[in-house]
């Protein structure tokens, strides 16, 4: 006799598809997950899709479809409970992403987050016998001792956040509770990792890209079968199928890499609130630089229960800061970071290099008619590389070859100007040539791996003296020897045209110069920039956070912006533009019509206009209730049809608005 199974199908249709199966044949059962034919393919043959199984029946009421056979069972056991298909649930409504697009992001085997980097097991060391100070002592305490809801560690860089959750946890853990950690990067991944492998035992699985599927599928059976209590990993970690979990640690909680750049356009930190209220257990946050919805949320202790670690431990201090005006300098380093270098070096001292631009240069131009070289496909300039001697668009990937003559007006009267890392990296070999000199961002480890480990093991050994790179560099890295770090451009982030540009170049220069002086008193930073009386600036050199925090959150206030409102980012693609902007202004106009309690800007073109050879329009809501903005958002999409060439997304909570 013939069942059936309702199954959610990741594409955007928030629905449960049925299909039939032969009991006798396969074991078909809630939580695993199948293949099925779905859709048309080529030649009018139905695709073969993964499909995840959220029920089975002995009768369906009669469809008005036929129903197909399942193809195929993939897993023995489930992967999944109604636990988590309905988070599922929850997230469809609050992220407009379809069911089986979210359960295709939270199990392994479907969408995965993109991140450099791996582990080895074998490379774990031992637990340092560590002296918990007497300001970390009381955060354990205030942690544990208190009741379930939200806890965050406000602590200077080096005040030893890290220990105080890795306590914490095993006070969790030895009450029969579960932990998920979640970090930002890889790499603070494989950092923490070695110092937890030991400490926990076999009682730690760790989750990133470096694992295959079947890698991982393995790991996340360990955590269902409650095999393993905590759980390290980046954004996607935060969906662990615990079943008695009671705390969830998220370090440097300000990172946007918590935020999910594709449908399903989640944060971690808001999966994270819901896990923990459902589960009454502890959301304990932790960053030198609270994102500004925190530090709003800390205002309030009722809301979120704020810990404040003061000093550094290990002997160290916080680092001296100099502001270095760059407005008549036309080098890539100025004379005081020249010399700051010299003087660190010649000690048996390190340095460390930031500057958030890859490539060689990144502006071309004709200087006899104007021309800007900009990539075919993208509103953007090509970036010059030079090793490869390639032009490469780092929004598509689009490469061509260097031109010499300017392709509008023939004119030989160009240049490419403006720099990245890769010609800072051959700057800083003419000027120090009897130093190891090693470069990390996307461009050197896209190719290995294994890149970043090896770099950092050699910069922490000494064998390195100067490291040159991008985020890579800037955040959770924590290297005795390193007296001074340079900012070579710390006002490029300022240009962007979006309202959290400030607090995020506030929380990038904090972080980096955080690099410095961790195990002395003698660290060194020194901020190259153009604009010297940015706040920004100012505030990242005097390592004021509360005080710049709280001028952004009374301009946030008086603007009406997040935290003091809440938004949706909508945009609309299309490679033909007129469609674009006409179905984006009839969407705009709808939500001006139907929807309660909102503001709406636009429709305008996004601050990038083209990318992937698709012109891109945005509508922006805005609304002081989060229930207005999603219901109205909910009537207006349920609504309207989406024209077959242009594709609508839509960003609730968005930290990039380009």
């Amino acid at each position: 006799m013939m069942r059936y199974a309702k199954v959610a199908v990741p594409v955007p249709l928030k629905t449960e598809f049925t299909y039939s199966f032969d009991p006798d044949v396969m074991d078909v059962k809630p939580g695993v997950r199948v293949i099925v034919p779905f859709g048309k393919g080529k030649g009018n043959v139905s695709r073969k899709v993964q499909a995840y199984v959220i029920d089975v029946l002995d009768s369906v009421k009669d469809e008005k479809f036929e129903i197909k056979p399942i193809i195929r069972v993939i897993d023995k056991e489930p992967l999944f409970d109604k636990k988590d298909y309905d988070l599922a649930l929850w997230m469809e409504k609050f992220y407009f992403s379809s069911r089986g697009e979210i359960l295709d992001t939270m199990i392994p085997g479907g969408k995965k987050d993109i991140v450099f980097g791996g582990l080895d097991a074998d490379e774990a060391i031992a637990r340092p016998d560590v002296v918990l100070s007497s300001e970390q002592q009381n955060a354990v305490r205030t942690v544990m001792d208190g009741k379930e809801g939200l806890y965050y560690i406000f602590g200077v860089t080096g005040s030893g956040k890290t220990e105080v959750f890795l306590r914490c946890a095993e006070e969790v853990i030895a009450q029969g509770g579960q932990v998920i950690y979640l970090v930002p990067e890889i790499t603070l991944t494989h950092q923490l990792a070695l110092q937890v492998m030991k400490r926990f035992q076999n009682n730690v699985a760790i989750l990133h890209s470096g694992l295959t599927d079947s890698q991982r599928i393995a790991q996340w059976r360990r955590i269902k079968r409650s095999e393993v209590k905590l759980v390290i990993g980046a954004r996607s970690a935060v969906f662990a199928p615990f079943e008695n979990l009671k705390m969830i640690i998220i370090d440097e909680e300000h990172e946007n890499s918590y935020k999910s750049g594709n449908a399903p356009r989640y944060h971690a930190r808001q999966v994270a609130q819901k896990r923990i209220a459902d589960c009454k257990g502890k959301l304990l946050m932790g960053s030198a630089t609270p994102s500004l919805e925190a530090w709003h949320l800390m205002k309030d202790p009722s809301k979120m229960v704020r810990i404040n670690l003061t000093h550094r431990v290990g002997g160290g201090s916080m680092p001296k800061v100099e502001i270095a005006d760059m407005s008549k300098e036309s080098g890539i380093f100025g004379p005081l970071l020249q010399e700051k270098m010299t003087r660190t070096l010649a000690k048996g001292k390190q340095v460390i290099l930031f500057l958030n631009r890859r490539g060689y240069s990144y502006y071309f131009h004709c200087r006899s008619c104007g021309y800007e070289l900009k990539c075919p496909h993208c509103d953007v300039a090509m970036t010059y590389h030079k090793r490869r001697n390639m032009l490469q668009c780092h929004y598509c990937g689009h490469m061509q070859r260097p031109i010499s003559r300017c392709p509008q007006c023939g004119s030989n009267d160009v240049m490419y100007s403006g720099f990245g890392t890769e010609q800072v990296e051959q700057e800083l070999t003419r000027l120090f040539p009897l130093y190891r000199i090693a470069r990390l961002d996307t461009d050197t480890v896209s190719k290995d791996r294994s890149t970043i480990q090896k770099t950092l093991s050699d910069f922490r050994s000494g064998e390195i003296q100067i490291l040159l790179g991008t985020q890579m560099v800037a955040k959770g890295l924590n290297f005795p020897n390193v007296q001074l770090v340079g900012i070579i451009m710390a006002d490029s982030g300022l240009l962007i045209p979006d309202f959290r540009a400030e607090e995020r170049t506030f929380d990038l220069l904090v972080q980096v110069s955080g690099r410095s002086g961790r195990a002395d008193s003698d660290g060194e930073v020194i901020i190259q920039t153009r604009t010297k009386d940015n706040p920004a600036i100012t505030f990242a050199a005097k390592g004021d956070v509360q005080h710049f925090f709280d001028q952004e959150l009374s301009i946030r206030e008086e603007t009406q912006f997040p935290p003091f409102s809440r938004m949706a980012n909508i945009v609309f693609r299309s490679s033909n533009a007129q469609a674009a902007r006409t179905f984006a202004q009839s969407v705009a106009d709808n939500l001006r019509q139907n929807g309660k309690g909102i503001q709406v800007y636009g429709a305008n073109e996004c601050p990038i206009e083209k990318i992937r050879s698709n012109y891109r329009f945005q509508v922006l809501v805005r609304s002081k209730n989060p229930a207005d903005l999603l219901s109205s958002l909910n009537k207006v999409v349920s609504s309207v049809k989406v024209p077959y060439n242009v594709a609508m997304d839509i960003d609730v909570d968005p930290v990039d608005l380009l």
